[in-house]
């Protein structure tokens, strides 16, 4: 089942990462667990990692009816998407997200997790949509926001849900730049070895300097949040 979820290849010193749930992405644990395992896997054999979505769609969010069906299915969901945006933003290696369409609520967080962020041309929207949807926005995604995103944008796309179009996304901090989609995963991975070049440890060094107070009060929210949803994380 992972294997026809995602996909692993090894180019030079960089680590590509496909997923593909034949859908939308949306998030789910059966996704989670094998991009986790991947990761895992890229930190043993790679220097760098280039995560991409499927055509047309990075993820579309959390899996709705997951979220509509309340208790602690959602704190438990919510907080593994979070953990995995927290994992790929302290990431001693350097990770490049390919957007390749959509990316709406997690998804969009998840851009906003990675050091380097490559959108594709399209009618695609990308934005933190939870609130016309009737969901507050966890603590820990504000705080993505708010570190990530243009001032000029922070509040319109949390509170009143703004959605950008992929040109849009670069003004607003969702992505650094938009390129052709034919030559979407080959940029990412030429990113990817062009960053798995720098000196490792000065690289993550720095990360965890620039970083390190944020994560530790995304942490700290998170739980407070999932106690809020009905679970605690694990």
């Amino acid at each position: 089942m992972a294997e026809e979820l995602l996909r692993y290849e090894q180019r030079g010193e960089a680590a590509l990462i496909q997923i593909d749930d034949g859908k939308v992405n949306a998030i789910t644990h059966t996704l989670l667990d094998p991009i986790n395992a991947a990761l895992d896997r890229a930190a043993a054999e790679a220097k760098a990692v280039a995560l991409v979505g499927r055509p047309g769609c990075f993820s579309a969010g959390f899996h709705l009816d997951t979220m509509r069906g309340g208790g602690a299915a959602v704190g438990q969901l919510v907080g593994a998407g979070a953990r995995l945006a927290m994992r790929l933003y302290e990431s001693e290696q350097p990770v490049v997200l390919a957007c390749s369409g959509h990316a709406m609520a997690i998804g969009a967080i998840l851009l906003l997790s990675g050091d380097v962020r490559l959108g594709t041309a399209g009618e695609f929207r990308i934005g933190l949509n939870e609130v016309a949807i009737g969901l507050p926005l966890p603590r820990f995604a504000i705080d993505f926001a708010r570190e990530r995103l243009s001032k000029r944008h922070f509040f319109n796309d949390t509170a009143t849900t703004e959605i950008y179009t992929p040109e849009g996304a670069i003004d607003a901090g969702f992505l650094d730049r938009v390129v052709a989609p034919e030559v979407l995963i080959d940029l990412a991975v030429a990113e990817a070895q062009r960053l798995a070049g720098l000196p490792g440890a000065a690289h993550a060094a720095t990360k965890r300097r620039i970083r390190s107070e944020v994560l530790a009060r995304m942490r700290s929210e998170l739980e407070a949040d999932m106690e809020k949803m009905g679970a605690v994380p694990a």
